[in-house]
């Protein structure tokens, strides 16, 4: 006799972001206007980087990649919430959810070493600039970036290894618009306790490492700033002032969403979306709006 005293859940249900007819319409054309926005900006950067030689540097190879990266962040979940609004019954397969988990988890870990890497860079180039172009040469910049790869996949096989085994019963609801690990975890048909202990110190510590890293190079750099105020190092941190930017926006949601012990449903849901949608869209447009060096390589371009 077959036993079954626990039946394996082969899809989950998708509660969205709301109820509302009215509201998913206004969604679907939101959304689906920033993801277009999002990735023809992304793209249009890794393009015009690549294709204008006088953008051939360490930093724009760094940007590149950090383009390249929110491309595939905000294609893993917003096509799925976009094609979910026209949809009544929303779900996602088991082997759907836990593809989301590992990518989203794959590109945002390695984005957050990419977002070291590019304050390395910053810091060689404005506390060492004498030797900035034998520090960032060719193989430095290749290792920082096949680095942030090698960590962002280890990183998220570690937190699928995790889940993946788990029993799953039912219920089988999320109240989101996406698979992410601390709702998924809560189905499980078990004490989930330690291991919800276990993620969040595993993604805790790559982010607490990221940003302590982060917070020593560009206080050094300001110091170094502070102390020797050139036009050269006033133009370096000018640019550093944007990938501060960048930093806090991506870092902010990540600290609420995973290591904030309180959890309001709504909150999740924005900080979701904006960490997801908003913020791939957002870095495009901070590294366009504030660089001379895309504005002339976009008026190059129209030439």
């Amino acid at each position: 006799m077959e036993e079954a005293n626990q039946s394996v859940v082969s899809e989950f249900i998708i509660l969205g972001l709301c109820d509302s007819w009215e509201l998913q319409a206004f969604f679907l054309v939101t959304f689906s206007s920033l993801y277009l926005v999002t990735v023809l900006g992304n793209l249009f950067i890794v393009v015009i980087i690549i294709t204008d030689l006088h953008l051939h540097s360490p930093m724009y190879f760094l940007l590149a990649n950090l383009s390249f990266i929110d491309f595939c962040l905000s294609s893993v979940t917003t096509p799925k919430m976009i094609t979910d609004f026209l949809k009544e019954s929303k779900t996602i397969s088991f082997g759907g959810c836990m593809c989301q988990i590992f990518f989203g988890h794959f590109f945002g870990g390695g984005e957050m070493v990419l977002l070291v890497s590019m304050a390395y860079d910053r810091y060689v180039a404005i506390c060492k600039p004498l030797h900035y172009s034998s520090i960032m040469d060719r193989h430095m910049c290749i290792g920082l970036v096949m680095t942030s790869w090698i960590i962002g996949f280890l990183h998220s096989v570690s937190q699928l290894a995790l889940i993946v085994k788990l029993p799953f019963c039912g219920p089988r609801e999320l109240d989101s618009f996406f698979c992410d690990i601390p709702l998924v975890i809560k189905l499980a048909c078990m004490d989930t306790s330690i291991l919800e202990i276990l993620i969040n110190a595993d993604s805790g510590v790559l982010a607490a490492i990221c940003f302590i890293l982060l917070l020593i190079s560009y206080s050094h750099i300001l110091f170094t700033v502070c102390l020797h105020s050139t036009d050269g190092a006033s133009k370096a941190l000018s640019t550093c002032t944007a990938h501060v930017t960048v930093v806090v926006l991506f870092f902010g949601p990540c600290i609420f969403i995973y290591l904030w012990p309180v959890s309001i449903t709504w909150v999740d849901k924005f900080l979701a979306v904006f960490y997801a949608v908003i913020t791939p869209l957002l870095n495009p447009a901070i590294y366009t709006l504030r660089n001379k060096e895309i504005k002339k390589a976009m008026k190059r371009l129209q030439c």
